[in-house]
This record gives structure tokens, sequence and C-alpha cells, in this order.
């Protein structure tokens, strides 16, 4: 069985709910963003400002191969706009992971992220994409709890339906 990848919008929720995940099923969880930061000693924001979108993604691409590749990681939040990348998707899949997407809506993430400096470029715009698919399954929304959530994917975790 694969790792649970977390994906939706930023600010959506995903590291909180990985977290909550990942300790509830004593696993270990990778904030994708995080891992990119503490490879490259730049953030997300930084590497897009400086290197470009396009080379962005390629570093988020490598380093989501080689966390799944590495299968130490059962939960695993992904960046805001991983998704968008069919790459990014393709791994999961060929890894067999089971793919959450949080729909939250995009006020709420507006709210929680409109004042972080480290997600606007340098002129202080936010510019990363909203993912324009919904293809992850299942599909949770601003009406389901996360802690509803989370214990679903426990009891579905281990019968192994996920």
């Amino acid at each position: 069985m694969g790792a649970i990848v977390i994906t939706g919008f930023m600010g959506c929720g995903k590291t909180r709910v990985a977290r909550e995940l990942a300790r509830r099923l004593d696993a270990m969880m990778v904030d994708l963003d995080d891992e990119i930061t503490k490879r490259t000693g730049r953030s997300p924001a930084q590497l897009i400002d400086e290197d470009g979108e396009t080379a962005f993604r390629a570093i988020e691409s490598e380093t989501l191969r080689e966390v799944l590749g590495a299968r130490e990681a059962k939960v695993i939040a992904l960046g805001g706009g991983a998704w968008i990348q069919e790459a990014n998707r393709q791994l999961a899949d060929q890894h067999s992971c089971t793919t959450i997407w949080l729909d939250t809506p995009f006020e709420t993430c507006w709210a929680r992220i409109k004042n972080l400096t480290k997600f606007a470029h340098s002129e202080g715009r936010v510019t990363r994409p909203l993912s324009s698919t919904n293809s992850a399954a299942p599909y949770i929304n601003s009406r389901t709890f996360m802690f509803q959530f989370v214990k679903k994917m426990l009891k579905n975790w281990f019968s192994g339906s996920c």
C-alpha cells in the first residue's frame, strides 16, 4: 500500500490534516514544501522568484519522486500547486498512493495566506496556481470535519480499503 498524499490549494489545511493523520497512524509525515526547503536551502517562494516556476516545478517533482521512492513517509502533504503537474499525479499513481483533495473555500484559504510573506513574490503578490483538477479522491470539502475524516481514513487504512 502506498502513501496517503494530501493535496489542495495553498492554505487549505494540507499540513495540518497530514500531521494529524500521521500522528494517529504513528507514521512518518513529509511536508513537500518543507522537504524542498531542507534540500535546497531556499523556500518554494524563493525558488520561484529566483529561478522561475518551471525550475521550481522540476525540483518539486524530483523531490516527490525521491520521497515516494524512499517509502518511509506514509503521509505526504503536497505543496499547493504540486497536483497540477501531470508528472506528480503519475508519480502518486505509480506508487499506489491514496490521494486526498482538501477543498476549502478560496475565501478561507485567502484569509490564511494573504499576509504570509513566504507565499508572496518580491512584488507582494501571490502567484501560485489554483489546481485545475479534482481528480484526487476522496474529496473533502469544508463541511467535512478534519477529525471525522481522519477517523474514517484510519478505519479504511487498517481495513486495507484505502
